[in-house]
């Protein structure tokens, strides 16, 4: 068995391949990240592997190897995501202590990829890579919106003695041009307010037309999530996202180690103690902790499940319960949705 450690970047592929014992089996291969790339580290790897079954291990930065990992799956090679925090960790084993170099980073890929057979699988599901990309949009509008916002209160504070409303809402909007236009001021402090104004107008437009897109993509994937209290259009999208196929979990367990809502460890000796883990997927970790509010407020099995907790674990360890709960019932609606879906996924097993 041979493993190929992939260090991606934006402008070239650092590749090494190691055996099953983890030893090198030649030099590091540097390729240009272009569309010759896909022609060039196959005929490469063959002529070390001779034959050998071969796994792909790529860094999962997938903003820049998701070009070589789809290409890899459809040629029908078996890629899998190594975490960042796993290559860290096996490159300290390196014999030079602190080395730093894409060779030493693409055989701790290889490495972590063989220390950790669970590790999951690359597939391609079209209609989830576009939700992806609408998601990731949105977020990056959001946070655009809401800079401008703030920078904008600032200066009503500052030059109007007034703090605006909801300006994610036409109410507020309004209220507040309305305002600027009502009240003297420089000319320079006028235009400025005004195209800070008609800029959140515009991200406003743009979020709600997302949005729409995303509810119509995600309604006929995910009935059975949506009908989940607290679970809107837009975190169903984030779950899909960032989950994908559901099956590449086999329990709800594994699926919470994801998204970092179970704890970990931290004890010697007898004395056993968990903390909360701050690692896994925090996107994910943000919707289960939307989720929970949420229900706290409008569920009342969730009401009561807090209630019969928090004596003993407090506030905040009985919605980390909650958590933990909410993660069985979405990992069962995501596992009922999938049953029901017709399109095609591509993965190893399909494509070999």
């Amino acid at each position: 068995m041979v493993t190929v450690g992939i260090d991606p970047h934006k402008h070239v592929h650092v590749a090494v391949a190691v055996d099953a014992d983890g030893r090198r089996l030649t030099r590091s291969l540097t390729v240009k990240n272009d569309a010759n790339l896909i022609g060039v580290l196959p005929k490469w790897i063959r002529t070390i592997a001779d034959g050998t079954p071969v796994t792909w291990a790529i860094e999962d930065g997938r903003g820049f190897a998701r070009r070589l990992a789809d290409s890899l799956l459809l040629t029908g090679h078996e890629v899998v995501w190594v975490p960042t925090r796993l290559m860290s960790a096996h490159r300290k084993l390196h014999p030079a202590t602190g080395s730093k170099s894409d060779p030493v980073d693409a055989a701790a890929v290889a490495h972590a990829a063989i220390a950790t057979p669970g590790l999951d699988r690359h597939r391609i599901d079209d209609r989830v890579r576009e939700l992806r990309v609408l998601v990731d949009s949105r977020a990056d509008l959001v946070r655009r919106r809401t800079m401008v916002i703030n920078q904008l209160k600032a200066y009503t504070h500052l030059w109007l003695d007034h703090t605006p409303g909801d300006l994610t809402r036409r109410p507020g909007m309004t209220s507040l041009a309305a305002l600027v236009d009502a009240t003297d001021m420089s000319a320079h402090v006028r235009r400025v307010l005004t195209e800070m104004t008609a800029e959140i107008g515009e991200l406003n437009k743009r979020v709600r037309g997302l949005e729409t897109t995303i509810r119509e993509l995600v309604t006929p994937l995910a009935p059975a999530l949506l009908e989940i209290t607290g679970i809107s259009h837009v975190s169903a999208a984030v779950l899909l996202a960032e989950i994908g196929d559901i099956t590449r979990f086999t329990s709800s367990a594994k699926l919470t180690r994801y998204t970092g809502a179970a704890p970990i460890p931290v004890y010697s000796s007898d004395k056993e103690r968990y903390r909360l883990h701050r690692g896994g997927n925090r996107r994910l970790n943000s919707v289960l902790y939307t989720t929970s509010i949420v229900q706290q407020r409008f569920h009342p099995g969730a009401r009561a499940l807090l209630a019969r907790h928090e004596p003993t674990k407090g506030a905040r360890g009985a919605r980390r319960i909650l958590k933990r709960h909410l993660i069985d019932v979405i990992y069962r609606a995501m596992t009922q949705d999938r049953s029901s879906w017709q399109h095609h996924i591509t993965q190893h097993q399909l494509a070999a």
